[in-house]
């Protein structure tokens, strides 16, 4: 079995002319676990068990959009010795358009960019239905609390200022991409009051009608939702659901849950502030919580 067959669907396992013959000559359907437990060796993941088998059989693509040359070389270099696919693109322009033809698992943003800004790029994508759960990381070299809340607030999932870590950079891609896909392998329906999570496609629908949530929104809905009840820290938050502590402060878990709010509506009487704190889901939730 080629490494090119182990990169693809598991839909394309069964018919492409390479993947014939399962690993080592076994039958296919014999040598996925095989093939899984090799993959685990070499795996990003630090708990791959919760990740599904068709996501440890394809190598995630980061689309990384910096127009300093050597920031973008020196990432993609990191980002592919950790085991991803990279592509470079240095216009605003340009990953607009390729974000759009070809989404990828997740994108590395520089806020200051040629043609079309940073901000821009993320508030397109957002709007977007077929790339707003993309997740998005943003790049800057303003280190200002004003620029990493706006960032967040139009819809980035993480934020990282210039200079950086590479090292550091490819952690908070691993564990956000983690999270992401152990979302999609939990169990695949949960919900609050009117709110309906589908953990399978990643949508979130109020009272019948599908709302929109980035990658890190809908995260932290499903770890609020899995501890409703519950007084939750801003530092737990941080930990659990960013996977690290986010040196840019607690603030980019107030952004988020007012998104959430502002997002369901009826979560603004149920996803309640603990003074200086954190947060609270009640427990149970009323008929209507998440309605519009």
């Amino acid at each position: 079995m080629s490494l090119e067959c182990l990169r693809t669907h598991d839909s394309e396992l069964a018919t492409a002319p390479s993947c014939t013959k399962g690993y080592q000559g076994q039958p296919l359907a014999g040598s996925l676990k095989i093939v899984r437990d090799l993959l685990l060796q070499s795996s990003p993941l630090s708990d791959p068990s919760t990740v599904p088998l068709k996501w440890l059989l394809m190598t995630p693509r980061v689309l990384v959009v910096e127009d300093d040359r050597d920031i973008a070389e020196l990432v993609g270099r990191y980002l592919d010795k950790a085991g991803f696919t990279t592509d470079l693109i240095a216009s605003g322009r340009d990953a607009l358009a390729a974000i759009t033809a070809r989404p990828p698992d997740l994108v590395v943003l520089d806020l200051m960019l040629p043609h079309v800004g940073g901000l821009e790029i993320c508030r397109a994508v957002r709007a977007n239905e077929k790339t707003a759960a993309i997740p998005i990381i943003m790049l800057t070299a303003r280190a200002e609390e004003s620029d990493r809340v706006g960032g967040l607030e139009i819809g980035a999932d993480d934020y990282v200022a210039k200079p950086f870590s590479p090292n550091e950079l490819v952690a908070r891609v691993r564990a956000l991409l983690r999270r992401v896909h152990r979302g999609q392998a939990a169990t695949r329906f949960a919900t609050y009051g009117s709110i309906v999570v589908d953990a399978e496609r990643h949508t979130v629908s109020a009272n019948g009608n599908e709302v929109t949530l980035t990658a890190k929104e809908f995260l932290l809905l499903e770890y609020l939702m899995k501890h409703r009840g519950r007084v939750l820290s801003r530092d737990v938050l941080l930990t659990d659901v960013w996977g690290y502590r986010y040196t840019g402060g607690t603030r980019t878990v107030d952004v988020h849950v007012w998104r959430l709010r502002e997002k369901l509506p009826g979560l603004a009487g149920t996803l309640v502030t603990v003074k200086q704190f954190g947060y609270k889901l009640v427990d149970p939730p009323p008929a209507a919580a998440g309605g519009r």
